[in-house]
């Protein structure tokens, strides 16, 4: 960048034209004056203020499409100085008003102090440059202070009363240099604005900027006492923080512009459009930190904290637009997130050594924005969570209607529902959470509602369909545990109410599966107790089907594989004794005593297939057993005993199903009355000692249903 001189006295430099010559404007000749002029400084050619504004307003709308030199050329200044090129050069141009410190010239880049000398310091070429010339070219620390020096000879000649007889004269000199100081200004701005532009950054002009600036700071400190518009402080800092502003805002519009149609909609072309966002604005603060911030290092200019909230200004307004135009869960989302982990981040800039602001920066968006961004996502997220139960369950029914046999995986029936509703909640509740814990929390919830929804709807779907098997209901059972257990263990404190819809969920399943295994051995009962049963081995096939239905449950979560089998127990015992309770023949003499034999030897081989298939209902064992020995008792003051153990055994034990053992021996009405009274007497003991009838939850006898018959009716005689 040529290096400004010191310049001679006179309003205008003279160019190495004739001195009697006029400098003619950038743009067609000057108009003449209308009349003589009132004083000797009046210009006898010059434009009108209105043109003077009118050219000034064009030179600060550079045309984006032309090199940077043919705009200041062509648009800039459209006139040289409006001052006569032919006034006298009487004195040197003194230093600028804040003292000798104050740079004065640029070479390439470093300023220098100005010369007090009289006469010319560079080539002949240089001497006749307008401010307008300067200012085009960029030497804004020479056009300042040529600036500077018309403005303060235009305060002495006010002061000295030079014009009171052209006051419009005045006001037209004082104009031109406002209007000067205008130019300067927006070339302040067009340098800041091609900045961050594809041209690199001008290190010598980014200094010269700082240095002129300072420079008008130190010359104009205060505005004047009397008011005069002269002298008045440019603020040109506080017009290059604004410039930076708008230029940031340029940018960040700028960013994604360039999407084509299809892709800029919906959440992926949102995302995109934010990608290109985060890249443009970590490139453009990265070459401010390494290339911007040391060019104005010199002049201690806070260029890293202007440039870092002016980008943070205009993403925030960026932001809040796209807020606006957001549709769908997706892109409420992928705006939080973009938000809170990508822009929030630490590693945005991409480098850990980039300063932070002294101060923090104000949140990206408003509070009460952000908070009604994450009630639309949630509301959007209800809509999809439920949906995508929705699609869970159409994916069991297919599996269903295509008889696919459920797999076997370490060891247990497995069906897809348990990962599929795993994955669902965990990868919704994940992405919340790294936006903020609230709405990792209004997530949870809004997860744990949607299956407490869903897992009624589900067990009412599958129980009615055809695909109900062994497999499928131990599968589906597995699937419930797994959700109670892992989802109350991962998540304490939400999903608690959604126990209970599972856990009826699984009862329901084991019931199921239990009425499966009735519906097989409930007729092999019927041959029980007959006297076709005292000499075939009937019970094989029933505790056969039972060892068939026990295999399934080794395939089923343990405390349910357990609680099924002991169901399953509790019900062949339970069968067992319905149909010796209620014979279709009686028994007398011999016969009597051989049912009580293979009576003995039936409850013998069902607890012990039973405790071979693992079950751990071992007070089952003792009813069966008691019943045969009621029947077979030779001595019959023993019978009083076995009773005793019966009723101590199962208190559920009734009067009539006493009644029913009794009339199994016909012992007499004496003896009949006397063991009945004295199991009432038990029983009542019992119950005063605060058993409700099942000792440990356990039930048996009261599922037991004894019709009155006419043998309990003379046994109770």
């Amino acid at each position: 960048m040529p290096s400004p001189r010191t310049v001679t006295s006179g309003q205008e430099l003279r160019s190495p034209r004739d001195p009697a010559e006029l400098q003619t404007p950038a743009r067609g000749a000057r108009r003449a004056s209308g009349g003589d002029a009132p004083s000797t400084h009046r210009e006898d050619l010059r434009p009108s203020l209105g043109t003077l504004r009118r050219a000034f307003s064009r030179a600060s709308q550079r045309a984006p499409g032309r090199a940077p030199e043919e705009n200041r050329r062509s648009s800039r200044f459209p006139f040289r100085s409006p001052w006569r090129a032919d006034q006298p050069q009487a004195t040197a141009v003194p230093a600028l008003a804040h003292g000798p410190d104050v740079p004065s010239r640029v070479e390439d880049g470093v300023s220098q102090p100005s010369s007090t000398g009289v006469g010319p310091e560079e080539p002949e070429a240089e001497a006749g440059k307008s401010v307008a010339d300067l200012i085009t070219e960029r030497q804004l620390l020479a056009a300042f202070e040529q600036l500077r020096h018309l403005e303060t000879q235009l305060v002495a000649e006010k002061a000295s009363r030079t014009f009171e007889q052209d006051p419009t004269g005045f006001a037209r000199r004082a104009m031109d240099v406002c209007l000067h100081y205008d130019g300067l200004a927006a070339e302040i701005g067009s340098i800041v604005r091609e900045t961050l532009g594809p041209d690199g950054v001008d290190a010598a002009a980014l200094a010269e900027l700082a240095h002129v600036v300072r420079a008008e700071e130190e010359a104009h400190p205060a505005p004047p006492a009397d008011g005069d518009f002269l002298l008045t402080p440019r603020r040109w800092r506080q017009h290059w923080e604004d410039a930076v502003r708008r230029s940031a805002r340029e940018r960040v519009q700028r960013a994604g512009a360039g999407a084509a149609p299809g892709v800029a909609e919906g959440s992926p072309g949102l995302a995109w459009l934010l990608a290109e966002l985060g890249g443009l604005v970590r490139r453009d603060l990265q070459k401010v930190q390494l290339e911007v911030r040391p060019a104005y290092a010199a002049a201690g200019f806070s260029v890293w904290e202007t440039y870092l909230r002016a980008f943070h200004g205009a993403v925030a307004q960026r932001l809040q637009e796209l807020v606006h135009d957001a549709r769908g869960c997706e892109d409420l989302y992928v705006l939080l997130d973009w938000a809170a982990n990508v822009y929030g981040s630490p590693d945005f800039l991409g480098t850990p050594d980039l300063a932070l602001p002294t101060e923090p920066l104000p949140p990206l968006l408003a509070p009460e924005v952000w908070a009604r961004l994450e009630s639309d996502y949630t509301s959007f997220l209800e809509t999809k969570i439920t949906s995508c139960f929705d699609g869970i369950l159409q994916l069991e029914q297919s599996r269903w209607a295509a008889s696919e046999a459920s797999d076997v995986l370490q060891g247990r029936y497995h069906t897809p529902l348990s990962t599929d509703v795993h994955m669902l909640v965990a990868e919704h509740v994940k992405a919340a959470g790294a936006i903020s814990a609230d709405l990792e929390a209004t997530t949870l919830r809004i997860c744990a509602r949607a299956l407490g929804l869903f897992v009624p709807r589900f067990e009412k779907v599958f129980l009615e369909s055809e695909s109900v098997s062994e497999p499928h209901l131990g599968a589906n059972i597995n699937a419930c545990e797994e959700l109670r257990t892992s989802l109350l263990a991962r998540f304490p404190g939400t999903f608690e109410e959604l126990e209970k819809p599972l856990v009826a969920a699984t009862c329901n399943f084991q019931k199921r599966l239990l009425q499966g295994l009735q519906r097989d051995v409930q007729p092999l009962f019927k041959v029980l107790c007959t006297k076709a049963w005292l000499t075939q081995d009937v019970l094989r096939p029933l505790m056969e089907k039972v060892v068939a239905f026990a295999r399934h449950l080794e395939h089923v979560a343990p405390p349910w594989a357990q609680e099924t089998l002991q169901e399953a127990h509790r019900y062949v015992v339970r069968e067992y004794l319905v149909q010796a309770l209620r014979p279709r023949e009686r028994f007398r003499g011999v016969e009597r005593l051989t049912g009580s034999q293979k009576m003995s030897l039936d409850a013998q081989a069902i607890g012990d297939t039973f405790q071979g298939l693992g079950s751990e209902a071992t007070w089952l064992g003792q009813a069966i057993l008691c019943v045969a020995d009621i029947l077979g008792e030779t001595y019959k003051d023993d019978i009083r005993r076995h009773l005793e153990t019966l009723i101590r055994s199962y208190p559920d034990i009734r009067r009539d199903h006493v009644l029913a053992i009794l009339a199994l021996r016909r012992l007499g009405r004496r003896r009949n009355q006397h063991l009945l009274q004295h199991a009432q007497d038990l029983l009542r003991a019992a119950a005063k000692a605060g058993g409700s009838g099942a000792a440990g939850g356990h039930v048996l006898f009261e599922e037991i249903e004894v019709p009155t018959s006419v043998d309990v009716l003379i046994t109770c005689i």
